[in-house]
């Protein structure tokens, strides 16, 4: 029985200048669908490339006084080293320059001509050379490319034309009876307005230039660069000469594309497949855009970030998590060095790295780094098992779903199960007992739960998964684990673990400089060096602490870190936002007496007010309690 095969792609990549990040964003994720895919069993083909030709291309190559194909030769190189550095592991490399390439679109482009639905003619239009991109006059924005807002130019050349409008009806019946053809649903929806409102058929040969595939019944033509360009999803399955690869292979999976091309992959392409007699792929799924605080990403406003650059600065894991976790796949999103500093600290360095720290720590103390024989658990042993032995599933749903930041989510969820199932059970209080059995059950249960952290979040983070596994010192190799070993109770008892470094140190950030103007204007003034911050009573005088009652407790949309408190001060209620999520669920916090300042300005976090801050207390070893009172003491109660 032959095992369930995916053919997943992204777009093929336009070197006309380096890569930039969001580039990265669509290969990161289909890097990591990718590995799930293969860890989960199945057979996979993961095809990238680089689309080369084009009037754009011609132009550019000739402003530096080089060969067309010297230009993209030296760009093309950089791609393959941005990948490299990124852990992407595709399985072929499409160059649309290669022969093998150039023959499956003289064939597609020869076959459609045969059957009648390419034909000559003569084009008088508008064409946006940056997108590569035919406009009718209707279409243009004030005169400009819809797409990009540059100017377009005036063309008129003898061309030849594909039959688009003939296939409208067929491709809207498909649409509609295949509903996760085009996802998410908002750009199935774009696309249907954009076919309803008329198509025109479409200019796919040029004169004006020659850096292209010859049209082999045509002197002088070259195929439109985008034909061209979306035909590479065959060529890596040897069309037409490898009919068993198609068999096998073919339809696609999932098209992986940024949703400013969504009009090329679920219009143009599948029309020439329909003109072809082959069949659709089984989705085309348009991600969003990284958005930055000048808006989207472009050249003029000089927001263009060079992911070379991030990996220098921060890891290549750190960053492929920060583009995974932090996005609502589908959504467009926010990114800044910021958030990608503030996310790597707390989900990688404080949840992750500081669990995998401090429970070797922990078994080198217990057990000598030994993994104990476990006994009988608790509740609480058991219901940690339980949310671990069924996570494997869960992600791999997600995964199916193409809900890849849910899929992590699951993920970290477990991993901040481990850190209060730590503070739950207390090693350091069980190594006090004469009898260790209850010791040797939760130090077994933590070193089996990063096991399982190490197998589901290597298709996501290879190099973490890499570092866990060998800190637990396994012998099975990383890489042929399959999801099957994320089956609960296969860490043996016996296993000499080998605690390193700790696998994602903080990032120390700087505080701001102020602005050379401002500081030749200050005066600069002595400081006197101090440990610490004294406070005289006066001050202090000024907080107002007092005992509040949590009456309500649930998580804030959208920040997993977060929980939202209403709680209770005698003569008020009010809210509180406070970073606890990974220490409490909001059930166990319903009723607790706590300590907060009551004064605090009022501010809101992830668009909740929060009027006040509650106390807790940080151990060395990450651990944190609220701190509390008994329910002797009422609710508005001053503390002094």
């Amino acid at each position: 029985m032959s095992k369930e095969r995916f053919y997943i792609t992204t777009p093929i990549y336009y070197p006309s200048d380096h890569l930039h990040i969001g580039h990265a964003y669509t290969t990161v994720a289909a890097d990591a669908i990718a590995r799930w895919h293969k860890f989960a069993g199945r057979d996979v083909l993961f095809v990238t490339g680089s689309d080369e030709h084009g009037q754009k291309i011609q132009r550019a190559a000739k402003k530096e006084g080089v060969s067309a194909q010297a230009y993209v030769d030296r760009i093309v190189s950089t791609f393959k080293v941005l990948w490299d550095k990124m852990n992407i592991e595709y399985d072929d490399f499409i160059r649309t320059t290669e022969p093998r390439h150039e023959k499956a679109v003289q064939t597609v482009f020869q076959t459609i001509y045969d059957r009648g639905d390419i034909y000559k003619s003569a084009y008088r239009g508008w064409y946006c050379t940056p997108c590569e991109t035919f406009w009718t006059e209707n279409r243009l924005v004030d005169g400009n490319c819809p797409d990009c807002g540059r100017p377009v130019e005036l063309l008129e050349e003898e061309s030849y034309f594909f039959r688009l409008n003939k296939y409208a009806p067929r491709l809207l019946e498909h649409i509609e009876k295949h509903p996760d053809f085009i996802r998410p649903e908002a750009r199935r929806k774009e696309m249907v307005n954009f076919i309803q409102s008329g198509l025109e058929d479409l200019c796919v040969s040029r004169t004006s230039f020659d850096w292209g595939v010859p049209v082999p019944f045509a002197e002088n033509h070259v195929v439109y660069v985008w034909f061209d360009a979306l035909t590479n999803y065959l060529t890596a399955l040897g069309y037409p000469d490898d009919q068993k690869m198609q068999d096998r292979w073919w339809p696609a999976d999932l098209h992986l594309v940024g949703k400013e091309i969504m009009r090329f992959h679920t219009i143009i392409w599948p029309i020439i497949l329909m003109a072809l007699d082959l069949p659709l792929p089984k989705t085309v799924f348009g991600h969003g855009w990284l958005l930055f605080e000048s808006g989207k990403m472009s050249k003029s406003k000089g927001n263009v970030v060079d992911p070379l650059v991030l990996i220098d600065k921060y890891g290549v894991d750190p960053l492929r998590y920060f583009l995974l976790r932090e996005i609502s796949f589908g959504q467009d999103g926010n990114f800044s060095e910021r958030a990608l500093i503030e996310r790597t600290n707390a989900d990688l360095a404080n949840d992750l790295g500081n669990l995998l720290n401090r429970t070797l720590s922990m078994l080198n103390q217990y057990f000598k780094g030994v993994v104990p024989q476990p006994g009988e658990g608790t509740e609480k042993d058991q219901a940690f098992i339980d949310f671990a032995r069924g996570l494997g599933p869960a992600v791999d749903k997600r995964m199916r779903n193409l809900e890849l930041n849910e899929a992590l989510i699951a993920i970290w969820q477990l991993v901040g199960k481990a850190n209060k199932y730590i503070d739950d059970r207390a090693p350091w209080d069980l190594a006090k007992a004469e009898d260790k059995g209850e010791l040797k059950t939760v130090m077994y249960n933590l070193i089996e739960g990063l096991r399982l952290t190490a197998l589901l979040v290597k298709s996501f983070l290879p190099a973490t998964g890499g570092k866990i596994w060998a800190q637990l010192n396994l012998k099975e190799d990383l890489d042929a684990q399959t999801l099957a070993a994320a089956e609960w109770g296969r860490l043996l008892p016996g296993t000499k673990t080998r605690k390193g470094d700790p696998i994602f140190p903080r990032i120390e950030t700087k505080a701001e400089k102020r602005p050379l103007s401002k500081q030749r204007k200050e005066k600069k003034k002595p400081v006197k060096k101090r440990e610490g911050v004294l406070l005289n009573i006066e001050e202090f005088s000024k907080i107002e602490l007092a005992v509040a009652e949590i009456l309500q407790a649930e998580t804030v949309q959208g920040a997993d870190r977060l929980l939202k408190l209403q709680i209770d001060l005698g003569s008020e209620k009010r809210q509180i936002v406070a970073g606890i999520a990974q220490y409490y669920t909001p059930l166990e916090l319903i009723g607790r007496r706590i300590v907060v300042v009551k004064n605090l300005k009022p501010v809101k976090l992830r668009g909740e007010l929060s009027q006040g801050m509650l106390l807790a207390a940080s151990a060395p070893d990450g651990n944190l309690e609220l701190v509390t009172v008994s329910s002797a003491i009422p609710a508005g109660s001053k503390v002094k």
